[in-house]
């Protein structure tokens, strides 16, 4: 079960230690290669939520996987979450740390979502039309690409969604006709 607020908490604790120790840079790396890891692995994460696998197997299989990739700060929070039995929430406490790190340093994160692959030059493009309409100085911009949406693309900015897809376009024409809007204007 997802906790996020414990997420949170959790996420807050390492971050201020992180800046208190200056390693937040560091500690930052470590927690996008955990999220890669989580994110490319499910069983990983199905290890780490198995009531089954015992805590001293999850911490071995933890520091295993992180062996030399991670900070010593980063291992000490690995063996807290299992002291204290939270490591089922690691998942989102990777989310909770890269959004509060985002915050702390006014990263925006921008997801945009095209049927093809774009290349750099429409990405810069994007990037400076939306430091001009957004007024967003610092934009980390994730790419994605989505064949069913047969064109166009959807763009996520700060929780808000532009779809201007064809997939979309067909949609709406399709909910016209299925509320009849054409045949009661011809009447």
């Amino acid at each position: 079960m997802s906790n996020p607020r414990l997420a949170a908490r959790y996420a807050k604790s390492l971050l201020d230690l992180a800046v208190e120790q200056h390693q937040l840079e560091a500690i930052y790396q470590d927690i996008r290669t955990l999220q890669q890891i989580c994110s490319t692995n499910p069983d990983f994460i199905g290890m780490l939520r198995s009531p089954i696998i015992a805590p001293d197997k999850k911490l071995a299989i933890l520091e295993a996987v992180t062996a030399g990739k991670v900070q010593p700060l980063t291992q000490a929070f690995f063996q807290l979450l299992v002291k204290k039995a939270r490591e089922y929430n690691l998942p989102d406490m990777v989310k909770a740390f890269i959004d509060q790190y985002n915050q702390l340093n006014n990263i925006h994160p921008v997801r945009l979502t095209t049927a093809v692959p774009i290349g750099d030059s429409v990405k810069e493009a994007i990037l400076t039309q939306l430091r001009a309409v957004a007024s967003l100085e610092k934009i980390e911009l994730e790419t994605l690409v989505d064949e069913s949406l047969i064109g166009g693309f959807t763009l996520e900015v700060a929780g808000k969604k532009v779809d201007a897809s064809i997939q979309h376009d067909l949609l709406e024409v399709k909910k016209q006709f299925m509320n009849n809007d054409y045949v009661q204007k011809i009447s």
